[in-house]
């Protein structure tokens, strides 16, 4: 399987978690350069280039690993996050890393530098994707109660909380961070809203399934990848005022992307999958089985 996606502007890379490692692969050329192992139940990676490492989240067994961005070689495990960490994200202005835990409903506190676990923030609901400004603050979506939390990075408390109806169980965000609005992706719309006061100013509607916004200040658009097969391109015709420009056919279950603010790609990735086994008491709610070497990168050029 797969997760969360990242591109790493400063050395032309994605890094793709994929179940129990992590996938570097270089854009000029698409192809892999790295494969960091050891990266169990691997949800998120968050990039420092600042300090030339990157944070991965290691769902199954509660830690992160920390990455050198030259040598892609492992200089740390963190261990004793809150349980399953799934998001994870790097505030500047704090030098501190955030891993969103999923099933303590709670975020730990990572100082970048020292590898210190520093903190834990109670969010009251099971987190999905963060963003951060840059300045100090980070917003998080709530997914089971349908709300975005603000989070002051250095005193590490939450100062918001903001219903976002009608998107119901956000799961990605992204930041326009001239304009402060965020972009939360529901199941078929975006809430986009203030980041200082939480109003939703639009809510454009998107594709079904999706799991990962992205917003390109060079374009003024926002990107919805949606389970489907879709990418909904949204135009920010201005902070209050959105227009879907392009709805892109992708492959099903294409549901993550990343987005490279200087060429302008998005890249998402999929498999194709086999028929899904029967419910049993165990597992309820099968998912479909992948076909062995169907992995695949989907590159949208504009």
């Amino acid at each position: 399987g797969w997760d969360y996606l990242v591109v790493d502007t400063t050395g032309s890379r994605i890094f793709i978690s994929r179940g129990t490692h992590t996938l570097v692969v270089d854009t000029r050329t698409d192809s892999v350069v790295g494969d960091i192992q050891d990266t169990p139940g691997v949800h998120g990676i968050a990039l420092a280039p600042a300090i030339g490492r990157a944070f991965i989240s290691n769902g199954r067994d509660s830690s992160v690993t920390v990455v050198d961005l030259k040598t892609l070689a492992t200089v740390a495990r963190i261990r004793g996050t809150g349980a399953n960490p799934d998001a994870i994200a790097y505030d500047s202005a704090s030098n501190r890393v955030f891993t969103f835990n999923g099933r303590s409903a709670d975020a730990t506190v990572i100082d970048a530098v020292t590898n210190a676990i520093v903190g834990t923030i109670a969010l009251g609901g099971k987190p999905e994707f963060a963003v951060a400004d840059g300045k100090g603050s980070l917003w998080v979506n709530i997914e089971d109660k349908s709300q975005i939390s603000h989070v002051d990075t250095r005193s590490l408390k939450v100062l918001h909380t903001w219903p976002i109806a009608p998107c119901e169980e956000p799961s990605g965000l992204a930041i326009d961070r001239a304009h402060r609005r965020l972009f939360a992706v529901c199941d078929k719309v975006m809430a986009v809203v203030d980041a200082d006061n939480g109003k939703v100013v639009a809510t454009p509607a998107i594709g079904d399934g999706p799991d990962a916004a992205a917003f390109d200040p060079g374009t003024q658009l926002a990107f919805a990848s949606g389970g489907d097969g879709t990418l909904t391109v949204v135009h920010e015709d201005s902070p209050d005022r959105y227009s879907v420009v392009q709805t892109v056919q992708t492959q099903r279950g294409a549901r993550t992307m990343a987005l490279d603010p200087r060429t302008h790609v998005v890249y998402t990735v999929t498999a194709e999958f086999g028929p899904r086994p029967a419910p049993t008491a165990e597992n309820p709610r099968p998912r479909p089985t992948m076909v062995p070497d169907s992995f695949t990168l989907i590159v949208v050029a504009p």
